[in-house]
């Protein structure tokens, strides 16, 4: 894997603020490599300095054949970073982690695919409640939860793409030391704003990767059985959309409002809506209403 401007990035010029050290790219790589890549998921860690989108570089890496499972791209700042619907959005350099993996899951029917998301999630939110010491929540399908000031708010996201002919990148972006002033909305979050008691990167992007491994591991085992693997269980224990009222804007300018109530064997999120109907919704945009 050779993405572009893959410099080890720890020279002391780019040290702009003293809040935010770079990551140790051979650390990281003595941490999560094993055995020259062979007895783990993990092949390679890369780590750049600036680039638009790690999905979007891996994702045409592995579509050119050049990079294998476990390959793991981390941008130190992403100028283009997408989220789901191509929204886009931008954070200062190191204030979050920014990295995409390369997994090809070739023993799991394609139908179980769309677990990956979920899969992600649940990864990222045990490691970083282990290593952050913070309480987390996820959104259905793709939002990493935080609470702040007693509110809850968004302080990462997700997004899965297809690659190559058997390959899913999945991306993640985390904001760890945003402080408020630099939020991108009011609604956003970090690490940092939630209490969290550490903020060093390293640490932290080590534990969300191997807890993915974890995960990912499991679930491959289990042909991608979600009831198998445990997954879908461990989902919904730590869904925040679930048990609430909720509005779900659909594609071709549709919604659906009703309660949350589970989460099918495909990942959809399933909604009790006031006619008396369970409509599985398994893609769209889900707007947590308040309570009257």
């Amino acid at each position: 894997m050779t993405p572009r401007d893959a410099a080890e990035p720890n020279d002391s010029s780019r040290w702009s603020d003293l809040d935010r050290p770079p990551l140790n790219a051979a650390a990281l790589r003595r941490g999560l490599v094993r055995d020259g890549g062979h007895g783990g998921l993990y092949c390679d860690v890369e780590v750049v300095r600036s680039t638009g989108s790690t999905n979007s570089d891996l994702v045409a890496l592995a579509n050119a054949g050049k990079a294998a499972e476990g390959a793991v791209l981390v941008a130190e700042e992403q100028t283009s970073g997408r989220g789901r619907l191509d929204r886009q959005w931008t954070a200062p350099a190191r204030s979050g982690l920014f990295f995409s993996v390369l997994l090809t899951p070739t023993e799991v029917p394609v139908a179980r695919w769309g677990w990956v998301p979920l899969l992600t999630g649940v990864a990222v939110a045990s490691g970083l409640s282990r290593a952050a010491g913070v309480d987390t929540a996820l959104k259905w399908p793709n939002d990493l939860l935080l609470t702040v000031g007693g509110e809850e708010r968004k302080a990462g996201g997700i997004l899965a793409e297809r690659a190559g002919g058997d390959g899913v990148v999945v991306g993640v972006g985390i904001n760890v030391t945003l402080r408020e002033d630099e939020l991108p909305v009011p609604g956003a979050g970090s690490l940092a704003l939630a209490g969290a008691v550490t903020t060093d990167r390293d640490p932290l992007l080590r534990a969300v990767l191997r807890s993915l491994e974890e995960w990912y591991g499991r679930w491959r085992s289990a042909g991608g059985d979600p009831g198998a693997s445990g997954l879908q269980e461990t989902y919904a224990a730590g869904c925040a959309t679930l048990g609430r009222r909720v509005r779900a804007e659909l594609p071709g300018d549709r919604s659906i409002t009703g309660e949350a109530v589970a989460i099918d064997g495909d990942g959809r999120l399933v909604l009790a809506t006031g006619e008396g109907v369970q409509e599985p919704v398994g893609a769209g945009d889900i707007v947590h209403l308040r309570t009257a």
